[in-house]
């Protein structure tokens, strides 16, 4: 049975998970859009998703637990001053997953996530 076991593991600790999908959202948020595996996309974007919904409300404490999460404020603050209110008036539903071709080298499903305009 595989209660309590719904995250990916990507073959790795639970500490470079962590840091694997915390580098993911900072791209993300930095260029608006990644190219990267299906699964990792799949992974990110409820991630990025609730992100974006905590630094929507704008106050300190969002932005703190926000920098918490991403580690790195120049990207907490184009979070928290561009990206975020453009989302103002939308529930949810801020990234976009697009299936792409199979990488030719070993074959694995690629796949573009991207932020919603």
């Amino acid at each position: 049975m595989r209660h309590h076991n719904a995250n990916r593991k990507f073959g790795r600790k639970t500490d470079q998970r962590a840091a694997l999908l915390r580098s993911l959202a900072r791209e993300l948020f930095l260029h608006g859009k990644i190219v990267t595996t299906e699964a990792k996309a799949k992974e990110v974007r409820p991630f990025a998703e609730e992100l974006i919904t905590i630094a929507r409300e704008g106050s300190l404490a969002s932005k703190r637990l926000v920098g918490a999460r991403l580690a790195n404020n120049v990207i907490v603050k184009k979070l928290v001053d561009i990206i975020a209110p453009e989302y103002k008036g939308r529930n949810g539903g801020y990234t976009r997953v697009i299936k792409l071709e199979r990488r030719p080298a070993d074959g694995a499903k690629m796949a573009a996530i991207e932020l919603v305009k």
